[in-house]
């Protein structure tokens, strides 16, 4: 790693979580020159699916902290 990505990297750790997420959202969507259109496409169609089971009842949620209690006990 040169000088400079090291301390451009030195600053980004000291952004907050979510400053370092839009960062890594950037730097990774600019990885992608031409983004193909059939997939971002079906991306959309396989969230608003998604949304929609979640909406109507038919899938259901698990809060976060369940989740986490479970991967932390091997469940």
């Amino acid at each position: 790693m040169s000088d400079k990505t090291q301390a451009i990297l030195e600053q980004a750790m000291k952004l907050s979580t979510s400053e370092r997420a839009e960062v890594a959202e950037q730097l990774i969507a600019s990885l992608d020159e031409t983004p193909d259109a059939d997939v971002e496409k079906t991306w959309q169609e396989e969230v608003q699916r998604r949304i929609r089971e979640v909406d109507s009842g038919e899938v259901k949620t698990i809060p976060w902290e369940v989740v986490q209690k479970q991967l932390r006990h091997g469940k």
